[in-house]
């Protein structure tokens, strides 16, 4: 019997870019090896070497978790609908009842939250409840800016920043707190004026400094609800540990090309991250927003839904996304929301927590400097596996044998390249091999891509099937264009 397979965006790129995949099979088991089977390239991203399921999948039969069901012994109908959703990374929970209850409003207040005043939800004291609140913000970018943004607007008396970069132009296509003059300025700096003047009734407080282990209790500690617009996976745990150790709601989300994800964590008695995705991907398995790119409107659409969680857990109305995962697919304008239940073998909110203080999260995520070897994107490799732009523009100047193997997109292929470069994306150079150079003629191979962490996967595929003589250009291509040819654009 055949089942309907719903498969994410980041995934597509390995089966053929279809959304939808009719497998046969009983059980979710049989349905994910024969996936694998028909889409090769497919299989690394699923199952570990040892042919386990990796932990940051997690597959849904319709709206239920396998994990709280027989795992891949679940057995599925023809009526079913299994979902991958891998990591991109109850009721309703209510505010701290021991929160300050903000002075009555000004006659400017009621009249700029009017809209609010005059719903029953809300009223007066709703509004002097977000008055008292105090949000933070983890991330001024894509998914930080619609959320501060709103939450200012609605009257979040207190809304903390963290973020330390500087506005690029690549941001202004989807982070709304930025113009074209603000470019070259530090986010929060620009950020603070912009929210100050959308409402100067808000107390915007910065933070501008890199959040981690040593500094997140202190600073999550005078928040009420933390809204998490990470944009990577060792911090999407710190924030997640801090919030659980502290008690403090977690409205998260994330997002990746046409794809979005949200949800609340850490609400009383509810999940947290590590209940959905126990360990991260190895580095450069998933790629971020940088290298796989995302829809402008997309960290619009889903920052926005995490404002509104924030807003509803300080109100204490209605019912939040805790206990819930929300997926968005923009492709296809389709939501869904799959059951999300707490692990009571979690190591930070199970019944017995292992993690009771925040540990080193880059290492944790692999890519800290005392991470396991075999960990990083190049599989381990040193840096004899590399090349710089530097050298590699010596050695063709003298004109010596070497084969550029770019693994990019197509799309990213036709902004730029480096001359006499050859197009095999990642996805498909599995079954491509055919066409790189072997043999003991065969001229010494460097691959690239964007910035390195996809060409180090690519080079170590090479490596397995034997070709000895492959390096990773350092810094891909935006280093090429750096050092070497500055009349391409970059992106």
């Amino acid at each position: 019997m055949s089942v309907t397979v719903r498969i994410p965006t980041p995934l597509r790129p390995f089966t053929d870019q279809s959304a939808v995949v009719a497998i046969d099979g009983d059980t979710v088991g049989q349905i994910l090896e024969r996936l694998a089977a028909r889409f090769a390239a497919l299989r690394p991203h699923l199952f570990a070497p040892d042919g386990s399921l990796r932990q940051f999948i997690n597959v849904y039969v319709n709206d239920r978790d396998v994990r709280s069901l027989e795992r891949e012994r679940t057995r599925v109908q023809p009526t079913d609908t299994v979902s991958i959703v891998p990591s991109v990374a109850g009721g309703a929970a209510t505010s701290d009842a021991g929160a300050p209850i903000a002075p009555p409003l000004s006659h400017d207040e009621v009249k700029r939250y009017s809209r609010h005043l005059i719903m029953p939800e809300v009223g007066v004291e709703g509004q002097q409840r977000l008055k008292a609140a105090r949000i933070l913000c983890v991330g001024a970018g894509g998914l930080g800016s619609p959320a501060a943004t709103y939450l200012a607007a609605a009257g979040v008396g207190t809304l903390g920043l963290v973020d330390f970069d500087v506005v690029d132009v690549s941001n202004l296509q989807r982070q709304i707190l930025y113009g074209t003059p603000d470019v070259g300025r530090p986010k929060l700096e620009a950020a603070a004026e912009r929210l100050t003047a959308l409402n100067p009734e808000v107390r915007v407080v910065l933070h501008e400094t890199r959040l981690t282990s040593a500094n997140a209790l202190q600073i999550f500690a005078d928040y009420d609800v933390i809204v998490d617009g990470a944009d990577n996976f060792p911090t999407r745990y710190l924030v997640n540990d801090a919030c659980v150790l502290l008690g403090k709601p977690n409205a998260y989300g994330s997002i990746f090309r046409f794809d979005g994800q949200a949800s609340v964590f850490a609400a009383k008695n509810g999940p947290c991250y590590r209940c959905l995705y126990p360990e991260p991907p190895p580095p450069g398995l998933v790629p971020s927003c940088a290298e796989g790119g995302v829809l402008g409107v997309l960290p619009g659409i889903v920052g926005t839904i995490q404002a509104t969680e924030a807003i509803k857990i300080v109100l204490g109305m209605g019912e939040t996304l805790a206990g819930r995962l929300l997926l968005f697919d923009a492709l296809t304008m389709e939501f869904r929301t799959m059951k999300l239940e707490r692990d009571p073998a979690c190591p930070v909110c199970g019944d017995r927590p292992t993690i009771r203080a925040l540990i080193d999260y880059e290492q944790f995520c692999g890519i800290g400097p005392d991470a396991s070897p075999g960990t990083g994107p190049g599989g381990g490799m040193g840096a004899d596996a590399e090349i710089s732009v530097d050298e590699l523009k010596a050695r063709l100047d003298r004109r010596e044998p070497v084969w550029i193997l770019d693994v990019r997109e197509p799309n990213e292929f036709s902004i730029c390249r480096i001359p006499g470069s050859t197009l095999i994306p990642l996805a498909s150079l599995a079954q491509r091999l055919a066409e790189v150079p072997s043999g003991p003629d065969a001229p010494e191979i460097v691959v690239h891509c964007k910035s390195g962490v996809r060409s180090a996967k690519a080079a170590a595929l090479l490596r397995q099937h034997g070709y000895t003589r492959v390096k990773n250009l350092a810094g891909g291509i935006l280093a090429w264009i750096g050092r070497v040819d500055p009349s391409q654009p970059t992106y």
